[in-house]
Formats: C-alpha cells, structure tokens, sequence
C-alpha cells in the first residue's frame, strides 16, 4: 500500500475515533478545562500521531497527516452546516444551569457539576 496513503487511512481512523470518544464524555469534559484537562489532550495527541504517520517521521508524512485532519474537519464541518440532524447528532445543545438567578441542580446533576464548579 502506498505509504500517503496509509497515513490519510490512519490519521482518519484517528480522527472519527477522538470524535466519538469525546462525544461520549460528554460536554463537561470539553466545557471546562483545567490543567489536568489539557495535559490529557497533550498526552492522547502524543499518544496518536505515530498511530496516524507511523514509521514515516517526515516532514511531507507530518503534512499529509495534517493535511486529512484539516480536510476531514473541514468537510464535517461542510456537512454540519448543510445538515441540522446531523449538526445535532455531532453537537450536543447548550444546557441551562442558572434560570432567572437560580440554579438549576437538574442539570447540574445530569452533567455531573456540583454548584462548587459552576461558581
């Protein structure tokens, strides 16, 4: 197989792999990030790029891995904008968690926040 080749299959795979992972985690991990938050998306990003570019540690290997990603986002992005049932099946809605002054404990519970966090 081609080696480019290769490297657009793997850093695709890669990329609809993190797309529904954090779709699973749901919007207070991707709401509110705090130090341990973006040395997780530091490490999975380090964790990933040689599952995408493999051996290929080259500059045009990095580029073509790049260069899906960029691709891949842009069409989803393309296609969101184009369909609303599948904007929302990508995008969660906005929750309320204050209503006229008060808290909504609801859907705080439901995204796991305390009132701690949201203050």
């Amino acid at each position: 197989m081609n080696e480019y080749l290769a490297i657009i299959l793997r850093s695709s795979t890669v990329y609809f792999f993190m797309v529904i992972a954090l779709r699973l985690f749901g919007k207070k991990e991707l709401s509110q990030l705090n130090t341990a938050d973006v040395i997780l998306i530091l490490l999975i990003s380090n964790s990933v790029q040689n599952a995408m570019v493999g051996n290929d540690t080259s500059l045009l290997g990095g580029l073509a891995a790049a260069s899906i990603l960029f691709s891949i986002n842009f069409t989803l992005k393309k296609l969101m904008y184009k369909f609303p049932k599948f904007s929302d099946f990508m995008q969660e809605k906005p929750e309320i968690l204050i209503h006229d002054g008060h808290l909504d404990f609801k859907s705080l519970s439901k995204l796991n926040i305390t009132s701690d966090e949201l203050k």
